[in-house]
């Protein structure tokens, strides 16, 4: 007769659900599938804006060169094309570079959201915790404490005092918006 192996039980799932299903564990599940998918986006995205950026750099590198070199030729309407062009491609390169800070700040948002999940997760996971006011307004407090901008904290702020979504964005949106209109410079992240 062989030893008894060892068996592990699986745990329960809603597609084989047992006495010891459990809706938490569903949603810690969903939390972490979510949060898996958020970070496989952002390292698959993260190479190709790498290479994006060092190609981008050497792009503006050659470029300073041949405008560098167009101003030591002799007047001529070539001199003047490559100066014209010149021109026009620093202005979207210009663009390219806004383009790049706003993947930053994706990204940097996508990281947030990823670790608010993990937290969220811990809290749900732990029952002790589950049902504590007090640890869920610690979270919220965390989360928010995350935020750089103002914008962002006064969105956090409207969904937690109406919890509703469509509100907090909208919200948020009418603010970016106004801030649009009142300057043109370009935020860093």
């Amino acid at each position: 007769m062989e030893p008894a192996k060892n068996f592990a039980v699986t745990p329960s799932t809603s597609a084989r659900p047992d006495l010891d299903w459990s809706q938490v564990r569903e949603t810690i599940m969903m939390l972490n599938l979510a949060v898996a998918q958020i970070e496989m986006a952002l390292k698959e995205s993260s190479g190709s804006v790498e290479i994006l950026t060092d190609s981008f750099t050497g792009m503006y590198g050659n470029l300073m060169v041949l405008v560098k070199a167009a101003h030591e030729l002799p007047e001529s309407s070539v001199k003047h094309s490559i100066e014209e062009t010149g021109v026009v491609v620093s202005s979207q390169m210009q663009q390219a570079i806004v383009a790049f800070q706003f993947y930053d700040r994706l990204s940097q948002r996508l990281s947030h959201a990823c670790r608010s999940l993990d937290e969220l997760t811990a809290i749900v996971n732990d029952p002790s915790r589950l049902y504590n006011p007090f640890s869920w307004h610690t979270l919220q407090q965390h989360i928010r404490s995350k935020y750089t901008m103002e914008d962002e904290k006064l969105m956090f702020d409207k969904l937690l005092e109406t919890g509703n979504v469509q509100a907090a964005l909208s919200e948020y949106v009418s603010l970016k918006q106004e801030q649009a209109g009142e300057t043109s410079d370009i935020e860093l992240f």
